[in-house]
Order: C-alpha cells, then sequence, then structure tokens
C-alpha cells in the first residue's frame, strides 16, 4: 500500500493511498458472490453463472461500488496508521482510480484534530458568590410553604381581589364572532397568576360573585393561534364564586405537616436553612466551576473548529437525549407528537451549543495532556462501582458496554476540570484577561 498524505489547511488534510489488486480482486469475488443468487440467467440455475459470463454480460464494474463500500473501511484504517495528525469525523473520497487489474487508487479529504494552545487555565480570578443564609432567606422560605398548604376557601360578600381564585363562565368573540376555545364553563382562575391574556385577570379585580363582568384584552402579536394574535376580543365573564387562600398558623402543627422529622416550628426552620446553605454552596461552586472553565477555554487559542466534530457532537447529544427518553418508557416519536416537534427540529436545537462543546472539550483533553493526566486502577474500579449503581446494572454489565480508553479518558478529563476550578481564586470582582478581552 503506497501512503502519502498532505495537510490542506489548520484542520484539513489530504489523503492518498492505493489498495492492492490482491485485496480488490478478493472483494469483487466477495461481491460476486453475495449478488449472483439472486441472478436468472438462461441456461444457468439461480446462483450458478460463473464470473467470466457476468463480467461480459453486466461488466466488473458494476460490483466496484459494493466492492468499494466493503473494503474501504479497513484499508482506510490501515492508511491512517501512517498519518501522523489526528484525523476527525468521516472521509470525504475526492478521487478514486479503479482499473481492472491493477490497485486501486484513492484520494480522500479528512478533518484533522486542531492544535490547541493553552492560556492560563490555573490560578483563575473567578467570581465570589454568595454563600450566606440570612434569617429573612429562611422566613421567605418557611412562607412559600405555608402557601403550598394553605386551603381555598369561599369568600362572602366581599369582591376578589388579587391573590384570590375565582370560578367563572366566560365566552370570547373577535368582531362579533365566538372564537374556537375561547369559552369555558367553571373555570378556576387565580387572579395575578399571569396565565390567562394579559389584562385579563386585572379586569375581574373588585368583581363580586354573582356578578357579570365584560373583559376587553388584546392578544399579543406573538400569540400561538396566529388568526388571534394582535385581535381585540371581548369576554362575557360570570363571576360563579370567589376564593381565597386561607393561611396556617405558623406552630409545630404546622412544622409537623410539612416535615415529618420535625417536632416544632424551630426544628423546621433549622431544616430550612440547612437546605438553603446546601443549594446555595452548590449553586455557588457550580457556578464557581463554569466561570473558570470558560476562562480557560476563552484563554486558548484554537485555529478552527471543523464541521465534523460540530456534527458529532450534535449526534452524541441526541443520542444521549433518545436514551432518556428510553429510560422514561417514551419513544422519539411520541417526543415529537406531544411537542409538536421533529428531529430535525431538535438537531437544531443541540447544534447552538454544539461548537462550544467541542471547544471546551479541545482544552480540557489539552490540559490531560499538558498536565499528564491518568486514571489509576483504583479510579477506575470505583467509576465502575458508580456507574453500576447509578444504572441499576452489575458490575459486569457496566465492564461490557464501557470501553476501557473511555473510561480512562472520563476520569482524566474530570481531574482537569477539578484542577482547573479548584485552583480558581473568587474575587469580588475578577480582573478581565486583556488578551481574552481584546480578542
Amino acid at each position: 500500500m503506497t501512503i502519502n498524505f498532505e495537510k490542506t489547511g489548520p484542520v484539513t488534510g489530504e489523503l492518498k493511498f492505493s489498495i492492492d489488486r490482491e485485496n480488490v480482486e478478493k472483494g469483487l469475488n466477495k461481491t460476486f458472490n453475495q449478488v449472483k443468487g439472486s441472478l436468472q440467467i438462461p441456461g444457468f440455475r439461480k446462483g450458478r453463472v460463473p464470473r467470466k459470463l457476468f463480467n461480459q454480460m453486466y461488466g466488473e464494474e458494476s460490483l466496484y461500488e459494493d466492492t468499494l463500500n466493503d473494503i474501504f473501511p479497513t484499508a482506510y484504517a490501515e492508511a491512517l496508521e501512517e498519518v501522523d495528525e489526528e484525523v476527525v469525523g468521516q472521509p470525504s473520497i475526492k478521487d478514486i482510480s479503479w482499473e481492472s487489474g491493477k490497485d486501486w487508487e484513492l484520494e480522500v479529504e479528512v478533518s484533522l484534530k486542531p492544535e490547541v494552545e493553552l492560556g492560563q487555565y490555573k490560578d483563575l480570578e473567578v467570581t465570589k458568590n454568595d454563600r450566606e443564609v440570612t434569617d429573612e432567606d429562611v422566613e421567605e422560605s418557611l412562607e412559600n410553604r405555608r402557601t403550598q398548604f394553605a386551603e381555598l376557601v369561599i369568600k362572602e360578600d366581599a369582591p376578589a381581589e388579587e391573590g384570590d381564585t375565582v370560578v367563572i363562565d366566560y365566552e370570547g368573540s373577535v368582531d362579533g364572532e365566538v372564537f374556537e376555545g375561547g369559552s369555558a364553563t367553571n373555570y378556576s382562575l387565580e387572579l395575578g397568576s399571569d396565565s390567562f391574556i394579559p389584562g385579563f385577570e386585572d379586569q375581574l379585580i373588585g368583581a363580586e360573585t354573582g356578578s357579570e363582568v365584560e373583559v376587553k384584552v388584546t392578544f399579543p402579536e406573538d400569540y400561538q393561534a396566529e388568526e388571534l394574535a394582535g385581535k381585540e376580543a371581548i369576554f362575557n365573564v360570570t363571576v360563579h364564586e370567589i376564593k381565597t387562600k386561607e393561611l396556617p398558623e405558623l406552630d409545630d402543627e404546622f412544622a409537623k405537616d410539612v416535615d415529618d422529622e420535625v417536632e416544632t416550628i424551630d426544628e423546621l426552620r433549622e431544616n430550612i436553612r440547612e437546605e438553603l446553605e446546601t443549594t446555595r454552596q452548590q449553586y455557588a461552586d457550580e457556578a464557581r466551576d463554569e466561570e473558570a472553565i470558560r476562562k480557560a477555554v476563552e484563554n486558548a487559542e484554537i485555529p478552527e473548529i471543523p464541521h465534523d466534530m460540530v456534527h458529532e457532537e450534535v449526534h452524541r447529544q441526541m443520542d444521549m437525549f433518545y436514551n432518556n427518553l428510553q429510560q422514561q418508557g417514551m419513544t422519539p416519536e411520541m417526543y415529537f407528537n406531544i411537542t409538536q416537534t421533529s428531529e430535525a427540529d431538535l438537531h437544531d436545537q443541540f447544534e447552538v451549543g454544539a461548537e462550544d462543546s467541542v471547544r471546551t472539550n479541545l482544552v480540557i483533553e489539552a490540559i490531560v495532556e499538558a498536565e499528564g493526566l491518568a486514571a489509576t486502577e483504583e479510579e477506575q474500579e470505583k467509576e465502575i462501582n458508580e456507574l453500576a449503581e447509578q444504572y441499576n446494572l452489575s458490575v459486569e454489565q457496566v465492564r461490557e458496554v464501557l470501553s476501557p480508553e473511555l473510561l480512562t479518558r472520563d476520569i482524566a478529563m474530570k481531574k482537569a476540570v477539578d484542577l482547573i476550578s479548584s485552583s480558581a481564586k473568587e474575587v469580588l470582582e475578577p480582573v478581565e484577561d486583556e488578551d481574552a478581552s481584546e480578542e
């Protein structure tokens, strides 16, 4: 096999290689044996036509495309072993010279993994996020839980106020014509919830039980029903009931109803404080990590990102999304039907951030190499056990589906991320890197 590689750009190359006649002939024979069983030629039993006669009738060239599809992957992989550059994505065949009785000469275009020039990725300054939980935070959370346990009671002889729930009949019309979906009976609507057309709920504040109210609104320009967008409508509304929220007392009984692990309201407050502290700590840590990684990526220089890598990232994310759907007992078809979307819509959705994801992965991989990070046997075993527990699988099942290369790569990548985030310095006002900001 003759091999010649030429770099044609920062992330592109041209690979020329040959497939020797012996392997071509083996491939042609294999293809012929696959197709001859379907041939019906007078004078020959099915599947018994000689190769020479086949070539005379159909031409050996009719076998070339299927043969190439069969033998190309192995030949291409062998040619890549002689190339120093790291090739990504799928090759594009630019030219083929396939003459009968000779080696096949191929010329393919390939995408190359970009070279990353790392900038600063350790000791980065990031924003210090507030982790303190105040008494006011605890009381606000306690009040939210109190609201969740509120009961709706009939409001007698008093007009509706914001926060009340009204039980109404309504019928809407545009230009005097009742429109589809604009009517309902005994509908419960919380005033101030902003669940209806803007302005609708406001006009029911002050209404009394048994009253009839004419509500005038204008549909938003971006309303989902295009035939109603931007149009004025009149709703005739009848108020049947007004209900108000009755909040429970903040006492020990309420505390027990909210949390069966506490006995008093003070214990509930303490639990809420601990929960808020944990949540706020997690949020602050995540924000620190994300900002540090973002800055490490911004400080690095990458010539350009091959489209093949972006394409693969989009489909990797789509595969993960489909797997999550499957775990929830839902097929892609069910999801698209429920959301009224398509696979093309999903592709576009993931394509938005795919290039940034590829860029981030490239920088982290470069840090792994620069720092000589690797996975120990103990770390690999720990990761396998955690995955087995997470997905309710046996350790053996995890080993079967997870390649050692992928496992060690993921662990090393996690170490690089931890290196970036753990060395980051939290300050009130980070100083932006001048070189990065100028870019």
